[in-house]
């Protein structure tokens, strides 16, 4: 048998959420409603399918590599120069080319925990050593980041907002810790959810125009619902981006994403459905698990963490039984919480109503 390279053998297949597929044939369900991937349950913008039907003739084409149409859209955005943007098959490959460029053997990545799962994959597969720092009240504690960093750390991984948690960082905070990191370790700020933040925010670009340290992520999965075209990017100094671009596939972003990303940026109204949806969905959630004395993260993203009144194994299987698919907690650590994607109202008002059913009848065979 031909021996995997050094530092494979530790990695854990990724676990992502269930299909809606493999839940239907498990199950015998002709109808799932898919709440454990974060993903858009109201679509995406019609523009795209409407890009789709006008745009055949360009798909025997191999892609634009440069993405250049796609840059130029986003550097005015974003007010950043075309060369400080790098393009990528979602968050999942960016993450990857980021370990792959940065990452040594034996040098040290700081993650804290719990978090997303492909930071501490890719930081396996360099064969480097993942730090894990321990969230403080579901937040990342910044201040003990700061104290786990060594003179062997080289990559700092923070989710912001936070999954699964949903919690966000402070400006202040933040930015004194940027202050506090050496010039030699990167920080990446991973912002897939940074759309879905209810409250005032700071623009954390500006971070990136006086440290070369840092990059952001961003992704057209969550807000946009482009989750299937896979494409995100990064934003950072000239000279970070280039060195990152020395590994990427030239053609990693097809077509139709590169085209489906310009569209949806130009739809304001799907966009602002999107996020009245999620501002509502996540009052509701508050105002009903409250109501259930059932302890809950306010939530920066498009999904809660919540205590789901029984263990985590026990939830997951209620609500496929009701053709639910929900995130259990114990995959991050987490037993007794489960994590909802926010779907459409009346699929939150669903999943609300099968909870509080079995909660009210669990408490009366306890009496």
């Amino acid at each position: 048998m031909v021996k995997e390279r050094s530092g494979v053998e530790k990695i854990a297949p990724y676990q992502a959420a269930k299909s809606l597929e493999s839940v239907k044939r498990e199950y015998g369900l002709t109808e799932i409603i898919k709440l454990a991937g974060n993903e858009n349950r109201l679509g995406c913008s019609l523009k795209v399918a409407d890009l789709l039907k006008d745009r055949h003739s360009q798909l025997s084409y191999y892609p634009d590599p440069n993405c250049t149409e796609l840059r130029e859209t986003l550097s005015k955005l974003h007010q950043v120069e075309p060369e400080q943007l790098v393009f990528g098959n979602g968050s999942f490959e960016l993450i990857a080319l980021i370990a792959h460029a940065y990452l040594e053997a034996g040098e040290e990545s700081i993650i804290p925990y719990p978090t997303f799962g492909w930071y501490l994959n890719v930081t396996l597969q360099m064969n480097a050593i993942p730090v894990l720092v321990p969230l403080t009240e579901f937040a990342i504690d910044l201040e003990a980041v700061t104290r786990s960093i060594t003179d062997k750390t080289k990559v700092i991984w923070i989710c912001n907002p936070n999954n699964p948690t949903g919690t966000i960082l402070d400006k202040e905070s933040l930015l004194s810790f940027v202050e506090k990191v050496p010039e030699s370790i990167l920080i990446v700020l991973d912002e897939a959810y940074i759309d879905f933040v209810e409250k005032e925010y700071f623009n954390t670009i500006d971070i990136i125009k006086t440290h070369e340290n840092v990059i952001l992520l961003r992704t057209f999965s969550k807000l946009y619902g482009l989750a299937s075209f896979r494409i995100g990017y990064g934003i950072g100094s000239g000279s970070l981006i280039q060195r990152i671009n020395k590994i990427r596939n030239p053609i990693n972003v097809s077509y139709t994403a590169q085209q489906a990303a310009i569209v949806s940026l130009e739809d304001e109204d799907f966009k602002q459905r999107v996020l009245e949806n999620n501002r509502k969905s996540l009052h509701l959630y508050y105002s009903e698990l409250e109501g259930l004395g059932l302890k809950y993260i306010p939530s920066n993203g498009n999904f809660i963490l919540f205590q789901a009144g029984m263990k985590g194994e026990e939830a997951e299987a209620l609500f496929l039984k009701n053709g639910i698919i929900i995130r259990n907690g114990s995959e991050f650590g987490l037993d007794g919480f489960i994590r909802v994607s926010v779907g459409t109202y009346e699929e939150n008002v669903k999943v609300l109503e099968i909870l509080k059913k079995n909660i009210i009848e669990t408490r009366n065979q306890e009496e």
